[in-house]
């Protein structure tokens, strides 16, 4: 390490000026965005049409698209009450404080300090003892000091600019981290209320079934007793009306686990929540689509991956900053007196102030070492960042896709349930006329259930498969909130 110290007081001033004329110089590259794979546009929206209520992901506020009152409500809850999400934003809160501790470092540090201090020394008489030299007035004395000092750590090579610059985006990594879990958060809570209300549709047909199948086997007891249908008649319908029935019962544990789910999600305990059954489905809303570029400004995932190679591009330059010297200016002033009484006066003022350079002239390859790792986190970060970008591509491609294949299933779905509803009819018309037996109507039954079930469940997965979309493509948030943070 080496120093200088200057002691006329204007060469520091003017050590300070030349300083600040070289402020300017930042070491390390300036931030350019890496290369991106881009396509115009999504190979499977082809054909999809634009919504009209596109203002509604702008609000943010994705969720509304279904119009239901009571899902809008419990997202605002597991907005204020989840807790995953309080600890994301705890996680916001510290990295916006070493934002703040950056910045301080750009700026001196100033102290105060007093003190007293007392000593002495032996007497050179041999025949006192240590008593009685250390109670000697003539060998004890006594010094007070009172005092302020400051050091400035001048920024000649933007070490520390650098510094903040990685700090600052590691916090808006930190807000996209953020926004995020609220989106996936939210996206949890809106496929699992979706499919709750699909399960209670669910519900709905097999207990509609029970009573129709209660009918079938009174029916079918009545023809026994009357000698027109065998005693096997009974038994098939009797076992199809408890294999329904047992269906039935069967739902109930998994919607008490999906609303223990959604209590967890809005912060309360499963035994706070009771969610009551309704006799509709939300409808599935026109998701309007966005461009592959704009997935850039509109995922929080990517914001964040991209905020942290910004973070370790500023590294690089931390890291050369480490080859040229420090240059730190000190000043320090105060008053110091063997006595107290007349401490503050003139005559015992003293002060201090100089500039310091420290170098290292030798570190055995620590600094290339460093400089070699932030290269390569930059690299590291990269790569991760392009990656993000192709996962997101797919994740909206996968969901263009698989809504499109399920709205051609559903209408082929749909005929085929109507058809089995009139099979149903007619075969019920003919057992009851005789001409049929009632394995025949039993299977019918049955078929026509299951078409019925398959049309719910597919309902069920073209809503999931909406919001998924809609989580894809950022549900709705921009990279504008990311400037819109509070500046430190």
């Amino acid at each position: 390490m080496s120093s200088l110290h200057l002691k006329h007081p204007m060469r520091p001033l003017a050590l300070v000026a030349m300083a600040f004329s070289l402020g300017a110089c930042t070491l390390g590259p300036d931030y350019q965005r890496p290369d991106l794979p881009m396509a115009a546009e999504f190979k499977q929206a082809e054909g999809w049409k634009a919504a009209a209520p596109a203002d509604v992901l702008q609000r943010g506020d994705w969720w509304t698209l279904y119009g239901d009152a009571e899902l809008n409500a419990l997202v605002g809850r597991l907005n204020v009450s989840n807790q995953n999400l309080a600890a994301a934003e705890a996680q916001y809160r510290q990295a916006r404080a070493l934002v703040r501790g950056a910045r301080s470092q750009l700026f001196p540090i100033v102290g105060a300090s007093s003190g007293v201090s007392r000593g002495g020394q032996g007497s050179s008489s041999s025949n006192s003892s240590f008593s009685e030299d250390f109670g000697s007035s003539s060998g004890v004395s006594e010094s007070y000091e009172v005092g302020l000092d400051a050091s400035w750590e001048l920024d000649i090579w933007g070490r520390l600019r650098r510094n903040l610059e990685a700090n600052r985006a590691n916090m808006q990594a930190s807000a996209a981290d953020l926004a995020a879990v609220r989106l996936s958060l939210q996206s949890e809570l809106v496929q699992t209320y979706l499919q709750l209300r699909v399960m209670d549709e669910q519900q709905r047909l097999l207990d509609q079934t029970v009573e129709a199948f209660a009918r079938s086997l009174r029916l079918t007891e009545n023809q026994y007793q009357a000698g027109i249908v065998p005693k096997s008649d009974v038994s098939q319908a009797l076992t199809q009306l408890k294999s329904t029935q047992a269906q039935a019962i069967d739902l109930q544990w998994q919607r008490a686990q999906m609303e223990h789910a959604i209590a967890v999600l809005i912060g309360v305990p499963p035994s706070e929540l009771n969610i009551a059954e309704r006799s509709d489905i939300p409808q599935l809303p026109e998701v309007p689509l966005a461009l592959p570029s704009q997935l850039l400004e509109r995922r929080p995932d990517v914001a964040s991956t991209e905020r942290q190679v910004i973070a370790a591009n500023a590294q690089i330059g931390v890291a050369e900053a480490a080859w040229y010297p420090d240059l730190t200016l000190s000043a320090s002033g105060g008053y110091r007196n063997s006595s107290f009484s007349d401490l503050i006066s003139l005559p015992n003022r003293f002060w201090s102030l100089g500039p310091q350079l420290a170098l290292t002239l030798l570190d055995f390859g620590s600094r290339r070492a460093e400089l070699e790792q932030a290269e390569a986190s930059y690299d590291q970060t990269v790569a991760n960042y392009r990656q993000t970008v192709l996962d997101s591509f797919r994740e909206v491609e996968d969901n263009l896709v698989q809504l499109r294949v399920l709205a051609e299933e559903a209408v082929v779905q749909r005929e085929a349930l109507e058809a089995a509803q009139e099979s149903l009819r007619l075969i019920e018309n003919q057992y009851r006329a005789g001409t049929v037996d009632f394995l025949s109507v039993a299977t019918v039954q049955t078929t026509a259930l299951n078409n019925e079930r398959t049309n719910l469940t597919l309902l069920g997965d073209r809503l999931t498969a909406s919001v998924q979309l809609i989580a894809a493509l950022g549900g709705g948030w921009t990279i504008e909130q990311l400037e819109r943070e509070p500046d430190l």
